[in-house]
């Protein structure tokens, strides 16, 4: 079965939806020559085109998306900026790695932060920290895992009991959790639709241009579209698990979707209750819940995974909507304003797949839920790789993606992986 190239989304991006209109830059339509062709203007590929046009100005940059921007998958996720180590990727006993990984997580924050504020890009920015909480034993054990390595990098947090969980975010569902300063929270879509706008006009922009096929075409690549083709002597693949399409090895990489959803605006009341300031929580276990408020006094709830397709929305909806119940039960919620589902690329063991493919294609993918921070240095740092400059040892930082078995073997232990997961965790869920 051929791989799909890009995502069919089942519902429009919530965050999206909250944003003013836009009117999307003209599909790829006939024939053009680049330098550089790169597929996805998520944030690693803005990072890459963004650092391409500040080492070669003078060169022909084609930056290709496959839907409107804030529709893709960098506008769906839950807009957690994270300047330290995931809690699945921090391990105490890796402290020296880990602390140069923060110390680019860091820089690469900076570096947004100064984006932001020097384009105003109105995307409810807020350096806010983030929580950990857990209900369940094993909730706490990772949890244990997680505080073990942010002592042991002395990296600041603090635990907090049930009532201090629920003075902050206004339930009492968990009996455990840690707080950290080193997470800033974002509107996503208006973050990535603000990081294009900056770009230099310079850099050419095709929206609704699924790449259908990349093939060698003589000393140049050839990208194909529905409606057009480009041609340049190298390609930076930046579309995550649908590089697979294109030339990216499929036997380290798959396609995963997620869940959200969004309430409607909570009365006041309710909003002074459950969220005297912003926050945002992530779950101890992978299979948890992500919770958040918003600016503009919403409650957003992610969770669920399914395996390289959406799954009907309507019926993860309402999954969600228990969760979301079972933690606030006097919350006075029937339904969501928006609900919508999101792919990212993963493998097995968490590292990227990243480098060069063949001489003048290039990829970067599979970052495992990181998205923003983790994103951005990676596309920035494949640039300057395809640009024959210096880059950092990206094996030694994150590891190198592991081979999966294929299908149907992989359906199968993910689906058993999962199921089990589920039921020893499913008091997080």
């Amino acid at each position: 079965m051929p791989q799909p190239t890009h995502p069919a989304h089942q519902h429009p991006c919530g965050w999206n939806a909250q944003l003013p209109p836009r009117s999307a830059t003209p599909a790829l339509n006939g024939g053009a020559q680049a330098d550089v062709v790169i597929i996805g203007a998520g944030f690693t590929g803005v990072a890459a085109a963004r650092r391409w046009h500040q080492v070669r100005p003078d060169d022909r940059i084609v930056l290709l998306d496959a839907e409107t921007l804030g529709e893709g998958s960098p506008g769906r996720n839950s807009g957690f900026m994270l300047e330290v180590a995931l809690a699945n990727d921090a391990s105490p006993d890796q402290l020296e790695r880990m602390s140069r990984l923060n110390t680019l997580s860091r820089r690469t924050m900076t570096l947004l932060r100064r984006l932001v504020e020097e384009h105003a890009i109105d995307c409810q920015f807020e350096h806010s920290g983030t929580f950990r909480g857990a209900r369940s034993d094993i909730g706490r054990r990772a949890l244990d895992r997680y505080a073990a390595f942010l002592q042991a990098a002395e990296l600041p947090h603090h635990w907090l009991s049930a009532e201090q969980m629920h003075q902050h975010i206004g339930t009492h569902y968990y009996r455990h959790g840690i707080y950290s300063p080193d997470c800033s929270l974002v509107q996503p879509a208006a973050l990535i639709r603000g990081l294009v706008d900056a770009l230099s006009p310079d850099i050419t922009l095709y929206e609704n241009s699924p790449a259908t096929s990349v093939v060698r075409h003589g000393r140049q690549w050839l990208v194909t579209t529905d409606d057009g083709e480009v041609q340049a002597p190298r390609v930076l693949l930046a579309n995550n698990a649908f590089a697979r399409a294109l030339g990216a090895d499929r036997s380290r990489l798959t396609a995963i979707y997620t869940y959200a959803a969004v309430t409607e605006v909570l009365d006041q009341a309710t909003r002074d209750r459950l969220m005297p300031r912003q926050w945002g929580l992530l779950p101890a276990h992978r299979l948890g819940c992500t919770l958040r408020s918003t600016a503009d006094g919403r409650l957003m709830i992610r969770s669920r995974y399914s395996y390289e397709r959406e799954e009907d929305n309507g019926r993860i909806e309402q999954k969600l909507l228990d969760s979301l119940h079972r933690r606030y039960p006097n919350l006075d919620i029937s339904g969501f304003d928006a609900s919508w589902g999101g792919s990212t690329g993963l493998t097995h063991n968490g590292a990227p797949l990243w480098g060069q493919i063949q001489p003048g294609l290039f990829v970067s993918a599979g970052c495992n839920g990181g998205g923003i921070v983790k994103g951005t240095f990676l596309g920035d740092a494949l640039a300057r790789l395809a640009l024959d400059q210096d880059v950092e040892d990206i094996d030694s930082l994150f590891g190198r993606a592991d081979w999966m078995p294929p299908e149907p073997f992989r359906r199968g232990a993910f689906h058993l992986i999962a199921a089990w997961e589920r039921r020893r965790a499913a008091p997080e869920t």
